[in-house]
């Protein structure tokens, strides 16, 4: 199942790809800002993920969060459409959780989107009953 898809840890990753990711996630708005952030993203990330094809394409990816000695914030977990189903997004979120874990983080958390629940779940997560998600939308 794995065996033409390789999982890295990197600080540098192809933009282009991650963008390709991020529009199909319906995640990317486009703004040279955001095209001029996407590096730092991946190098002040606590851990970046990618899941590439035997040729390098990256097809997927995962980060997280953190300042590496209480709590890891999964974000940005994606597999390309074509590539969906297939199992590279579970890999993804154990070698995120696996990588947190062995840093000594035992705080784990996401934000899932809706109807993603299932999939977490299955990997370890449960719903935070007594807290709520807040953003802020006043400045």
């Amino acid at each position: 199942m794995y065996e033409d898809i390789n999982f890295e840890f990197v600080k540098i990753a192809n933009e282009e790809e991650l963008i390709d990711l991020y529009k199909d996630g319906g995640w990317w708005k486009e703004s040279p800002t955001e095209r001029n952030n996407l590096p730092i993203l991946v190098k002040n990330s606590f851990c970046f993920i990618v899941a590439k094809t035997n040729e390098g394409k990256i097809i997927g990816m995962g980060r997280v969060i953190s300042d590496g000695v209480s709590d890891g914030y999964i974000q940005d977990v994606i597999v390309n459409k074509s590539h969906r189903n297939k199992g590279i997004g579970k890999l993804l979120v154990i070698k995120l959780r696996d990588y947190c874990l062995n840093k000594g983080l035992s705080w784990i958390g996401l934000i899932a989107e809706p109807g993603t629940e299932g999939f977490y779940t299955k990997l370890g997560f449960s719903e935070m009953i007594a807290y709520k998600p807040m953003l802020l939308t006043k400045k």
